[in-house]
């Protein structure tokens, strides 16, 4: 297998994942980006914060650090700061950036060394399928937040409902 096979899978993912959530957020306003559908539900601002902080916590020093920083303030990220779409965009940017240039520097034999997040060790290939999982879920939850907001003018980020027999067609099956 190619060096970098894995890794670049993993990648893929990883910008799936972010284009996902990029496409929703980019169909609310402002203030669609501070609605909390229920009281338990955190808004797709609070999401970015979390993402962000997290993505920075984990990939900064990657190899070499624990992936927990003792900087890091967790809760803090749940609490809505009130940042403008730039500063949140910013912020996001700047998380995603820190994962894939953490990325750029592994090859597929790294997949098997050991890091650790909160003091627990994982291999280099669970911490990444971990992450992968945990961006995937709050990716999601951006999706719902922003389908939600916006009703009818919803633009899917998948294959629409009922259209999979056309699409289907389109990759010649």
């Amino acid at each position: 297998m190619p060096q970098r096979a894995l890794l670049s899978a993993f990648e893929e993912e990883f910008h799936k994942t972010k284009s996902l959530a990029d496409r929703a957020i980019d169909q609310v306003d402002d203030a669609a980006l501070r609605i909390r559908i229920n009281p338990h539900q955190n808004s797709i601002g609070v999401i970015i914060q979390h993402l962000a902080g997290n993505a920075l916590s984990r990939w900064t020093d990657f190899m070499n650090s624990d992936g927990e920083k003792p900087d890091r303030d967790r809760e803090s990220e749940f609490v809505d700061r009130q940042l403008s779409r730039s500063e949140l965009l910013a912020l996001w940017e700047r998380g995603w950036k820190c994962l894939f240039d953490a990325l750029a520097f592994l090859g597929d034999a790294d997949l098997l060394r050991t890091v650790t997040i909160r003091r627990q060790p994982h291999t280099v290939c669970q911490a990444i399928v971990r992450q992968i999982g945990h961006y995937g879920w709050h990716a999601g939850q951006i999706a719902l937040i922003a389908k939600h907001v916006k009703g009818e003018s919803w633009q899917y980020l998948t294959i629409p409902p009922g259209q999979t027999p056309q699409f289907n067609r389109k990759m010649g099956m």
